[in-house]
Protein backbone atom coordinates (compact mmCIF):
# COMPACT_ATOMS: atom_id res chain seq x y z
CA UNK A 1 0.00 0.00 0.00
CA UNK A 2 1.55 3.54 -1.10
CA UNK A 3 1.68 6.40 1.08
CA UNK A 4 -1.21 7.94 -0.48
CA UNK A 5 -3.79 4.98 -0.22
CA UNK A 6 -2.37 4.78 3.29
CA UNK A 7 -3.02 8.41 4.17
CA UNK A 8 -6.66 8.13 2.36
CA UNK A 9 -7.61 5.43 4.54
CA UNK A 10 -7.04 7.69 8.05
CA UNK A 11 -8.25 10.71 6.27
CA UNK A 12 -11.68 12.29 5.64
CA UNK A 13 -13.28 12.90 3.14
CA UNK A 14 -12.19 10.66 0.99
CA UNK A 15 -10.07 10.80 -1.61
CA UNK A 16 -11.55 8.99 -4.49
CA UNK A 17 -9.37 9.67 -6.99
CA UNK A 18 -5.76 9.91 -7.79
CA UNK A 19 -4.94 13.73 -8.48
CA UNK A 20 -2.93 15.25 -11.66
CA UNK A 21 -3.07 13.72 -15.21
CA UNK A 22 -2.63 10.61 -17.23
CA UNK A 23 0.91 11.84 -18.76
CA UNK A 24 2.00 12.64 -15.18
CA UNK A 25 1.06 9.63 -13.65
CA UNK A 26 2.44 7.21 -16.60
CA UNK A 27 6.13 9.43 -16.48
CA UNK A 28 5.74 9.08 -12.41
CA UNK A 29 5.90 4.87 -13.09
CA UNK A 30 8.50 5.32 -16.00
CA UNK A 31 11.09 7.07 -13.59
CA UNK A 32 10.07 5.23 -11.15
CA UNK A 33 8.83 8.21 -8.47
CA UNK A 34 5.07 7.32 -7.70
CA UNK A 35 5.68 6.68 -4.08
CA UNK A 36 7.19 10.30 -3.97
CA UNK A 37 4.21 11.91 -5.53
CA UNK A 38 1.65 10.26 -3.65
CA UNK A 39 2.97 11.80 -0.76
CA UNK A 40 3.36 15.10 -2.51
CA UNK A 41 -0.11 14.86 -3.37
CA UNK A 42 -1.18 13.43 -0.08
CA UNK A 43 0.68 16.13 2.18
CA UNK A 44 0.67 19.00 -0.02
CA UNK A 45 -2.25 19.81 -2.60
CA UNK A 46 -5.07 21.53 -1.28
CA UNK A 47 -8.58 22.20 -2.73
CA UNK A 48 -8.76 25.52 -1.28
CA UNK A 49 -6.78 28.23 0.20
CA UNK A 50 -5.91 27.74 3.78
CA UNK A 51 -4.93 31.11 6.02
CA UNK A 52 -1.00 30.81 5.59
CA UNK A 53 -1.64 30.63 1.57
CA UNK A 54 -3.92 33.78 1.62
CA UNK A 55 -1.88 35.53 3.64
CA UNK A 56 0.98 34.92 0.88
CA UNK A 57 -1.16 35.95 -1.61
CA UNK A 58 -2.76 38.82 -0.47
CA UNK A 59 1.12 40.54 -0.27
CA UNK A 60 2.33 39.44 -4.11
CA UNK A 61 3.06 41.97 -6.19
CA UNK A 62 3.61 39.73 -9.71
CA UNK A 63 2.46 36.48 -10.47
CA UNK A 64 2.90 33.94 -14.13
CA UNK A 65 -0.41 33.23 -16.04
CA UNK A 66 -1.22 30.12 -18.07
CA UNK A 67 -3.62 29.42 -20.65
CA UNK A 68 -4.83 27.67 -23.67
CA UNK A 69 -7.59 28.09 -26.44
CA UNK A 70 -9.46 25.07 -27.17
CA UNK A 71 -7.15 23.83 -29.52
CA UNK A 72 -4.94 23.13 -26.60
CA UNK A 73 -2.33 26.44 -28.13
CA UNK A 74 -0.65 27.70 -24.62
CA UNK A 75 0.46 30.76 -23.50
CA UNK A 76 1.52 31.80 -20.37
CA UNK A 77 2.18 35.62 -19.26
CA UNK A 78 3.07 37.83 -16.63
CA UNK A 79 0.52 40.25 -14.41
CA UNK A 80 2.50 42.57 -11.94
CA UNK A 81 0.65 45.08 -9.67
CA UNK A 82 1.01 46.50 -6.18
CA UNK A 83 0.50 44.69 -2.91
CA UNK A 84 -3.14 42.99 -2.97
CA UNK A 85 -3.54 43.42 -6.71
CA UNK A 86 -4.37 39.49 -6.63
CA UNK A 87 -7.24 39.95 -4.28
CA UNK A 88 -8.40 36.59 -2.25
CA UNK A 89 -12.10 37.02 -2.30
CA UNK A 90 -12.74 34.08 0.27
CA UNK A 91 -10.40 30.52 0.26
CA UNK A 92 -11.77 29.12 -3.18
CA UNK A 93 -12.05 32.30 -4.82
CA UNK A 94 -8.98 34.58 -6.57
CA UNK A 95 -9.36 37.89 -8.56
CA UNK A 96 -7.24 40.37 -10.81
CA UNK A 97 -8.03 43.53 -12.70
CA UNK A 98 -6.98 43.69 -16.47
CA UNK A 99 -5.39 47.14 -16.69
CA UNK A 100 -4.42 48.77 -20.49
CA UNK A 101 -2.33 46.75 -22.39
CA UNK A 102 -1.10 46.20 -25.59
CA UNK A 103 -4.61 45.39 -26.92
CA UNK A 104 -4.01 41.58 -28.38
CA UNK A 105 -5.93 40.12 -24.88
CA UNK A 106 -4.41 36.71 -25.54
CA UNK A 107 -5.47 35.74 -21.71
CA UNK A 108 -8.69 37.02 -21.88
CA UNK A 109 -8.98 35.17 -25.22
CA UNK A 110 -7.92 31.77 -24.56
CA UNK A 111 -10.33 32.32 -20.86
CA UNK A 112 -13.23 32.64 -23.40
CA UNK A 113 -12.62 29.51 -24.94
CA UNK A 114 -10.95 27.10 -22.30
CA UNK A 115 -11.58 28.57 -18.82
CA UNK A 116 -8.87 25.93 -17.09
CA UNK A 117 -5.91 28.30 -16.16
CA UNK A 118 -2.78 28.02 -13.47
CA UNK A 119 -1.39 30.89 -11.60
CA UNK A 120 2.28 30.62 -10.16
CA UNK A 121 3.36 33.10 -7.48
CA UNK A 122 7.31 33.10 -6.59
CA UNK A 123 8.74 35.30 -3.77
CA UNK A 124 12.00 35.86 -4.52
CA UNK A 125 12.70 38.82 -2.23
CA UNK A 126 11.54 37.59 1.00
CA UNK A 127 10.17 33.87 1.70
CA UNK A 128 11.86 32.26 -1.49
CA UNK A 129 9.35 29.99 -2.22
CA UNK A 130 5.86 29.31 -4.74
CA UNK A 131 2.59 28.84 -4.67
CA UNK A 132 0.56 27.25 -7.73
CA UNK A 133 -3.15 27.78 -7.92
CA UNK A 134 -5.12 25.83 -10.91
CA UNK A 135 -8.73 26.61 -10.95
CA UNK A 136 -11.54 27.57 -13.79
CA UNK A 137 -11.40 31.59 -14.83
CA UNK A 138 -14.48 33.62 -15.66
CA UNK A 139 -14.30 37.27 -16.87
CA UNK A 140 -16.32 40.38 -15.12
CA UNK A 141 -16.76 43.65 -15.99
CA UNK A 142 -15.47 45.93 -13.07
CA UNK A 143 -19.36 47.44 -12.44
CA UNK A 144 -20.26 43.73 -12.07
CA UNK A 145 -17.62 43.67 -9.70
CA UNK A 146 -17.77 46.05 -7.71
CA UNK A 147 -21.70 45.56 -6.84
CA UNK A 148 -21.04 42.49 -6.16
CA UNK A 149 -18.03 43.18 -3.87
CA UNK A 150 -18.40 47.06 -2.51
CA UNK A 151 -15.09 46.88 -0.65
CA UNK A 152 -12.87 46.55 -3.42
CA UNK A 153 -10.94 50.23 -3.72
CA UNK A 154 -10.02 52.21 -6.72
CA UNK A 155 -6.77 52.29 -7.70
CA UNK A 156 -5.84 56.02 -7.41
CA UNK A 157 -3.41 55.40 -10.55
CA UNK A 158 -4.79 55.74 -13.95
CA UNK A 159 -3.09 53.01 -15.71
CA UNK A 160 -4.03 50.79 -12.91
CA UNK A 161 -7.36 51.36 -13.77
CA UNK A 162 -9.19 48.25 -14.20
CA UNK A 163 -10.49 47.26 -17.73
CA UNK A 164 -12.11 44.22 -16.33
CA UNK A 165 -11.76 41.58 -13.88
CA UNK A 166 -10.62 37.69 -13.98
CA UNK A 167 -12.42 35.88 -11.15
CA UNK A 168 -10.30 31.96 -10.36
CA UNK A 169 -12.62 28.90 -8.78
CA UNK A 170 -9.85 27.10 -6.92
CA UNK A 171 -9.67 23.73 -7.82
CA UNK A 172 -6.11 22.96 -6.48
CA UNK A 173 -3.22 24.76 -4.76
CA UNK A 174 0.01 23.20 -3.96
CA UNK A 175 4.04 24.46 -3.21
CA UNK A 176 6.86 25.49 -5.15
CA UNK A 177 9.61 24.47 -3.36
CA UNK A 178 12.49 26.58 -2.66
CA UNK A 179 15.19 24.92 -3.65
CA UNK A 180 15.83 26.33 -6.85
CA UNK A 181 14.51 29.75 -6.61
CA UNK A 182 17.09 32.56 -6.71
CA UNK A 183 17.00 35.19 -3.56
CA UNK A 184 16.97 38.72 -5.08
CA UNK A 185 16.65 41.95 -3.82
CA UNK A 186 14.72 45.58 -5.01
CA UNK A 187 16.80 48.09 -7.19
CA UNK A 188 16.56 51.44 -5.88
CA UNK A 189 13.70 53.61 -7.87
CA UNK A 190 15.02 55.20 -10.88
CA UNK A 191 13.30 58.15 -12.44
CA UNK A 192 9.72 58.46 -12.19
CA UNK A 193 8.72 54.74 -11.53
CA UNK A 194 6.93 52.31 -13.62
CA UNK A 195 4.88 54.16 -17.01
CA UNK A 196 1.47 52.06 -16.10
CA UNK A 197 -0.60 52.39 -18.63
CA UNK A 198 1.11 54.15 -21.45
CA UNK A 199 1.12 54.14 -25.19
CA UNK A 200 4.84 55.46 -25.49
CA UNK A 201 6.81 52.62 -27.25
CA UNK A 202 10.36 53.41 -25.95
CA UNK A 203 9.00 53.71 -22.27
CA UNK A 204 7.08 50.39 -22.70
CA UNK A 205 10.32 48.72 -23.80
CA UNK A 206 10.83 49.54 -27.68
CA UNK A 207 11.69 47.05 -30.43
CA UNK A 208 14.05 45.97 -27.66
CA UNK A 209 14.12 42.04 -29.67
CA UNK A 210 14.90 43.74 -32.88
CA UNK A 211 11.29 41.78 -33.79
CA UNK A 212 10.62 44.28 -36.24
CA UNK A 213 13.29 44.15 -38.86
CA UNK A 214 12.77 40.36 -39.03
CA UNK A 215 8.91 40.51 -39.45
CA UNK A 216 8.85 40.94 -43.23
CA UNK A 217 10.17 37.36 -43.51
CA UNK A 218 7.09 36.38 -42.32
CA UNK A 219 5.16 37.57 -44.89
CA UNK A 220 2.79 39.98 -45.40
CA UNK A 221 0.07 40.16 -42.38
CA UNK A 222 -3.26 39.64 -43.94
CA UNK A 223 -6.33 39.82 -41.34
CA UNK A 224 -9.07 37.77 -42.38
CA UNK A 225 -12.22 39.54 -43.72
CA UNK A 226 -14.66 41.58 -41.23
CA UNK A 227 -17.45 40.04 -40.20
CA UNK A 228 -20.57 41.32 -41.03
CA UNK A 229 -23.12 43.07 -38.06
CA UNK A 230 -25.27 39.79 -38.11
CA UNK A 231 -21.91 37.58 -37.32
CA UNK A 232 -21.09 39.80 -35.07
CA UNK A 233 -24.71 39.51 -32.89
CA UNK A 234 -24.76 35.84 -33.82
CA UNK A 235 -21.06 35.78 -32.22
CA UNK A 236 -22.32 38.09 -28.93
CA UNK A 237 -24.88 35.91 -28.16
CA UNK A 238 -23.02 32.54 -27.81
CA UNK A 239 -20.25 34.32 -25.79
CA UNK A 240 -23.20 35.78 -23.31
CA UNK A 241 -24.60 32.56 -22.97
CA UNK A 242 -21.16 30.66 -22.42
CA UNK A 243 -20.61 33.65 -19.83
CA UNK A 244 -24.17 33.11 -17.90
CA UNK A 245 -23.45 29.63 -18.12
CA UNK A 246 -19.42 29.27 -16.23
CA UNK A 247 -19.25 32.92 -14.64
CA UNK A 248 -18.28 32.51 -10.76
CA UNK A 249 -20.72 34.20 -8.42
CA UNK A 250 -18.95 35.96 -5.81
CA UNK A 251 -17.53 33.13 -3.55
CA UNK A 252 -20.35 32.63 -1.39
CA UNK A 253 -22.09 30.00 -3.20
CA UNK A 254 -24.08 31.96 -5.02
CA UNK A 255 -25.94 31.78 -8.63
CA UNK A 256 -23.28 30.07 -11.43
CA UNK A 257 -20.11 29.35 -8.34
CA UNK A 258 -19.46 25.58 -9.69
CA UNK A 259 -16.47 24.19 -6.88
CA UNK A 260 -14.58 21.77 -6.73
CA UNK A 261 -15.82 18.24 -7.20
CA UNK A 262 -12.86 15.97 -8.46
CA UNK A 263 -10.62 13.81 -6.01
CA UNK A 264 -11.75 15.85 -2.83
CA UNK A 265 -15.22 14.45 -2.77
CA UNK A 266 -16.65 11.45 -1.65
CA UNK A 267 -18.16 8.73 -3.48
CA UNK A 268 -18.31 5.61 -1.66
CA UNK A 269 -19.70 5.24 1.70
CA UNK A 270 -17.50 6.13 4.76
Amino acid sequence: MSTFESAVEQAAPLRTTRPGSDGEHLVQQRMGTTERADRFYAEQVLDRLNPRMREFVARQEMFFLATADRHGECDNTFRAGPPGFLHVLDDMTLAYPEYRGNGVHASLGNIEENPHVGVLMVDFLRDRIGLHVNGRAGIVSDEDMRQAHATLAIDPVPGRRARTWVVITVEEVYIHCAKHIPHLQKAPARGTGRSWGTDDVRRKGGDFFGAAADAPERGPFLPPPRATAATWRAEAERALARAARRTPGTGTGGAGTQGFSGWFSRSTPA
